[in-house]
């Protein structure tokens, strides 16, 4: 598990990084083509707003995966603090366990609903034509990265990474 474990976070950041750094010169060459085209006589670009806008979906969706696995995100500290080595580890259980509840009920069951709902539509983005089931399907794809990460925590002890730093 730990060796799956460690491919999927490495090639999910990898995706992450790809993902950044198309969203960095999708939205360069937006600026240039609105504000420098006109003077060398181009049209500013149509597309690069709404791929930035599906660029920043994947990236959320697929970041707020990837924060899930490392242990890094949103919490409180109050309560862990005050709790025993053995209370933590239940804590830690529970917020697993309520991530998983929430990425199969909310983000995998509804989310491929969405997704096949789009399809069956045949709902297309305005500019680019693209069918909307592949922006929303950073939503299941999403769902189903947190809940293998909560069932690897729940599996691993319930401890997250981030528990067993240092200084945490």
């Amino acid at each position: 598990m730990n060796r799956l474990r460690t491919v999927i976070d490495s090639a999910l950041g990898w995706l992450l990084a790809l993902l950044m750094g198309l969203a960095v010169a999708n939205v360069t060459w937006q600026v240039a083509s609105r504000y420098l085209g006109p003077h060398a006589g181009l049209k500013p670009s149509s597309y690069t707003e709404e791929l930035a806008r599906y660029l920043l979906i994947w990236i959320g969706l697929l970041g707020s995966a990837y924060a899930t696995g490392r242990g890094m995100h949103l919490s409180l500290d109050l309560l862990p603090q005050a709790l025993t080595d053995r209370g933590k580890r239940r804590l830690s259980r529970l917020i697993a366990a309520c991530v998983l509840l929430f990425a199969v009920a909310i983000m995998i069951w509804g989310g491929s609903r969405l997704v096949w709902m789009t399809f069956y539509l045949q709902q297309k983005s305005a500019a680019m034509r693209v069918p909307l089931g592949y922006v929303y399907l950073a939503v299941p794809v999403s769902g189903v990265l947190m809940g293998f990460y909560a069932l690897a925590q729940l599996a691993g002890g319930g401890t997250a990474p981030s528990d067993t730093k240092a200084g945490s």
